[in-house]
């Protein structure tokens, strides 16, 4: 079975021209949408990935009405390979799971996507690197000013006070103190 789906950003665009083009292609059912592609849980969509079964085949007017990034496609892709359900762009005949040459040209897009993800993995490790070593604070801001964490240690593991006592006495949850205190004696046992 031949399934469509059409989409449009807003109300005041019209789905007439995908609709025709998905009934002219031979599709029995249609589901449509007016909402942001942006937006990836979309009700129709949703309803269409759970009816699709093997040997069906999704057809759009253009991939991007149905997703909006590569990742986004590749990861339905994968879905409706799962489920033995083909894709098919009626703009893009390249995109075509159900040939041979589709399914390699979406393969290939897939080890693109990866390799993007994979740099941006790498980037980011670099950066945080690079901040550590500037001094950058990296994660959410301290709880406690350093000579306050100081203070805080001393109270405890030299005077012996309780931590929800020092927890109290900085507003803070007697976590962070227990925190600071297992920082303190891992570095401790570092240095001995």
């Amino acid at each position: 079975m031949l399934i469509g789906y059409a989409r449009v950003s807003t109300e005041d665009q019209t789905l007439s021209v995908q609709v025709k083009n998905l009934r002219e292609a031979g599709c029995t059912v249609i589901f449509k949408e007016k909402i942001s592609g942006a937006i990836r849980k979309r009700p129709e969509l949703q309803k269409l990935l759970k009816k699709v079964k093997k040997g069906d085949i999704l057809v759009v007017h253009r991939l991007d009405r149905l997703a909006r990034s590569t990742q986004h496609l590749l990861e339905i892709t994968e879905y409706l390979r799962t489920k033995d359900t083909g894709l098919r762009s009626l703009s893009e005949p390249w995109a075509d799971t159900t040939s041979a040459a589709g399914r390699m040209i979406l393969t290939v897009f897939a080890g693109i996507a990866e390799f993007e993800r994979a740099l941006i993995r790498e980037r980011t490790a670099e950066g945080r690197k690079l901040a550590r070593e500037r001094g950058i604070h990296m994660g959410r801001p301290a709880k406690l000013k350093p000579h306050e964490a100081e203070t805080a240690r001393k109270l405890i593991m030299e005077k012996q006070v309780a931590v929800s006592e020092v927890a109290m006495k900085y507003g803070v949850h007697r976590t962070t103190i227990y925190r600071l205190v297992a920082a303190a004696q891992r570095t401790k046992h570092a240095k001995h």
